[in-house]
């Protein structure tokens, strides 16, 4: 069903055409839905901390966790206490928020923050009311600025800083909302972002985002470390359960792997006979799948950290957009 969609958010035919009367009815209800908080007639609740909210436009992956861990990482070296809540998407607790640590369960709070907490070491909290999980974070941690993972269309939670990400290759598909489109909210809503961060090749007014990412981390041995380019020429089978895995499997590939694709549908919650492609089988899968799959790790299963790169004029623009709105971080 997920790969039928795609074929038909990233091209225009028919049955395209057919579900553009359900768009314009999508893009209806956000309209009024966003403007129903403009207007005070549906509450936003600010926090006692500036909120950067990182988000995208379209349905699907298109770079928002790596993005998330980069600005952390970037926060932290300017001074500042960042704290991070998401949506725990995936996660099945019977109560929220949630606390994430880097070995909590993936099952309770979702794949991503696991990898985000691992990643950042920074606290976070997850849960569908992003208000609740902010005012929780900040309760028992330490924060002085707050990173919303996906946050953009949840206008409940006001935020200072907005950063769209947006897939460099797909763009935004056939240019139209759902369902006859992979759209959330039209593209115009591009002008309101404070910066659009592109996974891939910027255009005007964009700043350039690309991943780096060359050692393979073995799933049974963290210890046990390899160069992505030792498999060249070599037989491999690549799993992703992301938004987008072509970009996963293409970077293999442009490493010299030969790769048999295995796509699954994004969050998708492994078992062992998903990975039962024989005995010695070598196994590389994104770091996100490792989350999910650790509890059954081989020592023919490798998967492949990678960082979010960005030139430094993005850090200053919106450092300066930070100090402007809150006054001069303090050593």
């Amino acid at each position: 069903m997920e790969s039928r969609f795609t074929q038909i958010w990233y091209s225009r035919t028919g049955l395209t055409q057919l579900l553009r009367p359900l768009s314009w009815i999508f893009c209806s209800v956000v309209f009024v839905r966003r403007w129903l908080y403009r207007l005070h007639l549906m509450r936003s609740t600010r926090l006692s901390v500036p909120v950067l909210v990182v988000g995208n436009l379209t349905v699907g992956g298109t770079g928002k966790t790596p993005m998330v861990v980069t600005l952390s990482n970037m926060l932290k070296q300017a001074g500042y206490r960042p704290g991070i809540i998401s949506r725990g998407y995936g996660g099945k607790a019977r109560t929220w928020p949630q606390q994430v640590r880097p070995d909590s369960d993936p099952a309770i709070v979702g794949d991503e923050p696991i990898l985000i907490a691992r990643r950042t070491r920074c606290p976070m909290a997850v849960g569908p009311d992003r208000v609740v999980a902010g005012e929780a974070l900040l309760k028992y941690a330490d924060c002085d600025i707050i990173i919303s993972d996906d946050g953009l269309q949840h206008y409940a939670l006001k935020r200072d800083v907005e950063i769209i990400v947006v897939d460099g290759v797909r763009r935004f598909g056939n240019g139209f909302c759902l369902p006859a489109g992979p759209l959330r909210e039209p593209v115009r809503r591009l002008e309101r972002a404070d910066f659009v961060v592109t996974n891939g090749t910027a255009l005007k007014h964009e700043y350039a985002m690309h991943y780096e990412g060359e050692v393979l981390i073995n799933l049974k041995d963290k210890n046990r470390t390899c160069r992505l380019d030792s498999f060249k020429g070599k037989q491999v089978h690549a799993i992703a359960a992301i938004g987008h895995p072509q970009r996963f499997f293409a970077s293999l590939r442009k490493a010299g792997l030969k790769v048999e694709e295995h796509a699954f549908v994004d969050h998708h919650v492994f078992t062992p006979a998903d990975l039962d492609y024989g005995e010695d089988a070598v196994i590389i899968m994104t770091e996100k799948d490792a989350v999910k799959c650790q509890r059954f790790s081989t020592e023919h299963m490798w998967y492949l950290p990678v960082e979010a790169v960005l030139n430094n004029d993005f850090e200053m623009q919106l450092l300066n957009r930070i100090e402007k709105r809150y006054g001069q971080k303090s050593a």
